[in-house]
This record gives structure tokens, C-alpha cells and sequence, in this order.
């Protein structure tokens, strides 16, 4: 019996292993775990390198990516920074690499992303550059007078001389916008140079930028009270304008036309005259400006007559000027004084020695200086200018002749009833009108 029980026992243990056995060896029938390749192929992020504050939007539906730079931005080589869930990125055929690999992006760029399962998605990027903001005006002027532009305020103030009719007035203006208008109800666009406006009262100029932005500045126009500049007409035109004969000797340097009448062309010496090839004017190498003359081609004898009438006018109306400021100051010697703005009178000559004389006020001040006799500006004299006096509002309305000494430095407009003469080395900062002739020595003058 218990044999028996032994041998069952054993017979037990064997079968409990086959089947372990049987067990294992029924796992390797089991198919292996495969992972299938990611589809994922999303672009989640996109900016350029310089512009991270630009992100782009990213329009995942419609596999759009807008991005917007400042003004001015060039796009035809911008360098990406991306993010995305694909395997690689190209565009056309070239490989993308974020933060490396630039493109043109004058035009929209198709940026593949391809995912590990092989398909595809394609975003369009497109690249705008802002509109300019830019809405300043940073030049204005009305008859040739500057306005001054307090930008923080957004103001213009400009004084215009005494009698100017404000009704009527045409501004040049300079603007970093778009467009520029005045007005409401209606709003009238404004041309540089073109469009007339009524400075009654204080104007309002609307600058419009090309984003749509504007800047609204307000114009004031005041008058001055003192006296009004000498209208020189075409006169105006010349540096040096005579009726007998110019002259020079030595180097001289002119900037700014000359003009003879009625004396010809042959009348103007030294200066070795090369004539256009119209005949209307000449050049020549000391002069840089052109020289006229009554017997050139027309239409010069008109214009040199009207010139010429035109010199003779500005010259009765500085002459004419009435209720003097100064009469007979310095008993004609002016030397060493400051002279302020006004109508100066002398019945005799007037002589400016080496102590010089300086011309104080401001921008649009005016002098006129009625001389009876001879203006005589000293060797190594100087006219000192002060305030911001302007050497086109000096006017020297000079009844006999008016001689620059040696090395002088002289400022103003010379109207001259006689002979205007220039010694060596005499500089001139305005111009010299004569009603005779005008006589350089290795001297430079220039135009106002």
C-alpha cells in the first residue's frame, strides 16, 4: 500500500511538469509587438532670427503661418526659427534647418513637413512688411522764410516780413508721410509749393503715414512789425549785376551769376569767357554760376533789361524809405558799434575801420542803410553777424561809390549808384548791385 501511494505521487510530479513544459513552449506561437511610425507633422512655432518678438500665427486648419516685420524689413533672405512635430522640413527641394537656412520670402514660401509615416503637410507662409508709421513734417517754409518745427508739440511758428497779406499763402513743406491735408469740411490736399491757404488764423496740417496713422501739426503765421526787405525783383537773380563793366584780376571766386546791361559781353574782363552753345550765356572757370550779357542770344537782352530796370527800382525804394530809426549815427563812423534792426540815415559817407561793425537780430529783421555819399569799409574790416540776422535783409543803398578794403569781410546787399569795388583778399557775403561797375581783385563773394 504504501507503494503504491509512492509511485502515484511520482507519477503526479511528472505529469505537472509536462504540462509546465507544454506551457512554455505554447508562448513562442505569439505574433511580436510592432510600434507603427508617427504621423504627427505639425509646424507649432514660427518666428525669424533678429524678429523673435514677431511671432508668427499659425493657422493649423488651413496650414497657414502669417508673419508681420516692422517697416522697411528686406525679405529676401530671412532665416527661420521653427518647431515642429514632423521628421524633416523642406522647401522646394532644400532642407530646412531651424535657425539656419534662409529664404526669399518676396513671395509666399510652401514649407513641406514630412512625418515619420512618410505623409505630408504643407504650410504657406507669408511674410508682410509693415506699412511706414513715419507722419512728420520736417521742413516748411513760406516765401522763403523758415518756419520752426517744435516736434514735441507738433507746432510750426514763422514770421513773415511787415506788410505780408496772410490770406493768400503757399508753403513748402517736406514730410516723412504719405499724404498731407487741411481741413475737415472739406479736407483740402496740400502740394508742396502749390496749394494757397489762409493763415488768418492758425492752420492745422494732418499727416497721414502710410499705415493710416496721422499727426496733426499746427501752423502759426505772425508778421513782423518793422520794416519790409527791399524787393529786388529779378535783380535778385545776380551776385553781381552792372551797367558799364565787371571786372578781375587775380583768383577770384564767385558764387552766383553776373550780369552786364547795357554794356556787351566784351565789357566783362578777366574772367575768360567760355560761351554756351546756345549763346545765351557764358561760363567760365572762376565763377560758378553763368554770366550774361546784353548782346547775347535772346531771350538774355530782355532779361538783362528787366534786370538792370529791376536794380534801378530797389534802389529808389531803399532810397525812398521815410521816418529813419538812426540818423547820422557815429557822424557816419559806424566802427565798433551794434546795430539793431531799422531805417540807419546819413547824409554823408559812412566808414567801417578794422574795429569792424556786428549786425545784431533775428532771422526776419531787416536793415536799410541810406548813404548820401561813400560806403568805405577799412582794410581788414569785418561785419560781424549776430542773432541770426541774415546777410539777404542788409540792404546798403549807396548813392556813391562803395569800396571793400583788403581782407575786408562784408555782409549785405550793396545797391549801388556807382562803382562797387572789391580790393585783394575782400570777401562778401551778399551781393553788389551797381549802377556803374563792379571791380574784383583776387576777392569772394557769394550770393546770400
Amino acid at each position: 500500500m504504501i507503494k503504491f501511494r509512492g509511485f502515484a505521487k511520482m507519477w503526479f510530479l511528472v505529469l505537472l511538469l509536462a504540462t509546465f513544459v507544454t506551457g512554455c513552449g505554447s508562448s513562442d506561437n505569439q505574433p511580436p509587438v510592432t510600434i507603427a511610425p508617427s504621423p504627427a507633422k505639425a509646424i507649432t512655432a514660427y518666428s525669424f532670427n533678429g524678429f523673435t518678438e514677431f511671432a508668427g500665427t499659425v493657422h493649423e486648419a488651413a496650414k497657414t503661418i502669417a508673419v508681420t516685420l516692422p517697416f522697411g524689413t528686406p525679405v529676401t533672405a530671412l532665416t527661420a526659427k521653427f518647431t515642429t512635430t514632423g521628421s524633416t522640413v523642406t522647401v522646394g527641394t532644400a532642407v530646412q534647418t531651424s535657425g539656419t537656412t534662409p529664404n526669399n520670402f518676396t513671395n509666399p514660401a510652401a514649407y513641406t513637413v514630412t512625418a515619420a509615416d512618410n505623409t505630408t503637410a504643407v504650410y504657406t507662409v507669408t511674410v508682410t512688411v509693415a506699412s511706414n508709421s513715419a507722419k512728420a513734417v520736417t521742413a516748411y517754409s513760406i516765401n522763403g522764410v523758415a518756419g520752426t518745427i517744435d516736434e514735441n508739440l507738433k507746432t510750426i511758428e514763422i514770421t513773415l516780413p511787415k506788410g505780408t497779406d496772410v490770406t493768400k499763402l503757399v508753403a513748402e513743406l517736406i514730410i516723412t508721410g504719405n499724404t498731407v491735408s487741411v481741413g475737415t469740411a472739406p479736407v483740402v490736399q496740400q502740394t508742396s509749393g502749390i496749394t494757397v491757404n489762409d493763415f488768418t488764423l492758425p492752420v492745422i496740417y494732418t499727416v497721414t503715414a502710410n499705415d493710416n496713422s496721422s499727426a496733426a501739426y499746427t501752423v502759426t503765421v505772425h508778421v513782423a512789425t518793422g520794416l519790409m526787405p527791399v524787393n529786388l525783383g529779378t535783380a535778385g537773380n545776380f551776385v553781381i549785376l552792372a551797367n558799364s563793366g565787371v571786372s578781375t584780376t587775380g583768383t577770384t571766386a564767385v558764387v552766383g551769376d553776373i550780369g552786364l546791361s547795357p554794356a556787351a559781353a566784351s565789357f566783362i574782363t578777366g574772367f575768360g569767357l567760355i560761351a554756351d552753345s546756345t549763346n545765351t550765356f557764358s561760363k567760365s572757370s572762376l565763377v560758378t554760376g553763368n554770366i550774361y550779357a546784353s548782346d547775347y542770344t535772346p531771350p538774355t537782352p530782355a532779361y538783362m533789361t528787366t534786370a538792370v530796370g529791376d536794380m534801378i527800382i530797389a534802389f529808389n525804394d531803399a532810397a525812398g524809405r521815410t521816418t529813419p530809426d538812426f540818423t547820422e549815427l557815429g557822424a557816419g563812423d559806424i566802427s565798433g558799434q551794434t546795430l539793431v534792426p531799422g531805417l540807419y540815415k546819413w547824409g554823408t559817407g559812412v566808414l567801417i575801420t578794422s574795429a569792424g561793425v556786428t549786425i545784431s537780430g533775428g532771422a526776419n529783421d531787416v536793415w536799410i542803410f541810406q548813404v548820401a555819399q561813400d560806403l568805405t569799409v577799412d582794410n581788414s574790416a569785418i561785419i560781424t553777424l549776430a542773432g541770426g540776422a541774415q546777410a539777404k535783409n542788409i540792404f546798403w543803398q549807396v548813392s556813391g561809390q562803395a569800396t571793400l578794403g583788403t581782407a575786408a569781410d562784408f555782409k549785405g546787399i550793396i545797391l549801388s549808384q556807382t562803382l562797387i569795388s572789391l580790393n585783394t583778399g575782400a570777401v562778401m557775403n551778399g551781393r553788389a548791385l551797381a549802377q556803374t561797375a563792379v571791380t574784383l581783385n583776387a576777392t569772394a563773394i557769394t550770393a546770400p
